[in-house]
């Protein structure tokens, strides 16, 4: 629990929001009104004030006042101008959580003139507490507030910590992106459905349980995948030919490129800062 700690969250976006829900759903936070958000828009401000009972500002500044956690969920994007506007503002003592993809510890702490920095790259299912949240802190950050981050972090999923920065921005491709790209595949499984003459419903009932039966093989097994696959593709058999135009499309390289194209994006966009 993190009691009555003040949260500043700067950025009142679409994860910003989840971030928001799990805290309070899980009853990390027990009152609302110990979160502030500070969002530019007015009526996001207004929306997140009614939904979830939380403090809003369209001032950063204003929002990280006499917080004790400043959680950072702005685009990556925008960040050099708020870290600007930030600088020397937080409290030397205040923990700031960066969910902004690609962005070191080394320039947050640069920006902020602040030494107390996590960096964090969640993922979309936070928002059903299934997330994966990969986290490196840097070395000013005491051990009290390595537990807050994972008292944070939990409650929306799985999270790993890592003394090594550079494995979060392999975690964005591979498990941030990564849900897109799943997506994409269900999408295209479900389509196929639908074309073979099934309803747009049963396919995608159909392919959400395949794919989460196959997911949940894997942690109980903890086969290799190709061990599993193998196990159900009988020669000349439904599998096998499936595989075939997988396999012949080129999709490992695909799946390959696209993760590795992810990656390099991500550090792109870290040396915009």
């Amino acid at each position: 629990m993190l009691g009555d700690l003040k949260i500043a969250l700067l950025g009142g976006g679409t994860m910003g929001e989840m971030i928001i829900s799990r805290l309070l759903s899980v009853k990390i936070v027990q009152k609302p009104d110990i979160i502030i958000v500070s969002d530019p828009l007015s009526a996001r401000c207004l929306y997140l004030e009614k939904e979830y009972g939380v403090r809003t500002t369209t001032s950063n500044i204003e929002a990280v006042q006499g917080a004790s956690i400043v959680i950072l969920a702005v685009k990556p994007q925008v960040l050099a101008s708020v870290m600007a506007m930030l600088k020397d503002k937080i409290s030397p003592d205040t923990l700031v959580i960066s969910i902004v993809g690609g962005v070191s510890i080394a320039s947050l702490c640069q920006g902020l003139n602040h030494s107390g920095v996590v960096r964090t790259m969640p993922n979309i299912a936070v928002q059903v507490g299934h997330g994966t949240t990969v986290w490196s802190a840097s070395s000013s950050v005491t051990e009290i507030q390595r537990s807050h981050t994972q008292v944070i972090l939990q409650a929306l999923g799985k999270e790993f910590a890592s003394q090594n920065e550079h494995y979060l921005d392999m975690a964005t491709a591979l498990s941030s992106a990564g849900t897109g790209f799943i997506f994409l595949y269900i999408e295209a499984m479900i389509d196929a459905g639908v074309q073979m003459g099934l309803t747009r419903a049963q396919a995608q009932e159909l392919t959400l349980h395949t794919i989460a039966g196959s997911v949940e093989l894997m942690f109980q097994t903890d086969e290799h995948p190709a061990i599993l696959r193998n196990k159900v593709t009988s020669p000349g058999g439904v599998t096998a030919a499936g595989l075939y135009e997988l396999e012949k499309g080129g999709m490992r390289t695909v799946i390959s490129n696209a993760v590795l194209t992810a990656f390099s994006r991500t550090q792109q966009l870290g040396n915009m800062i």
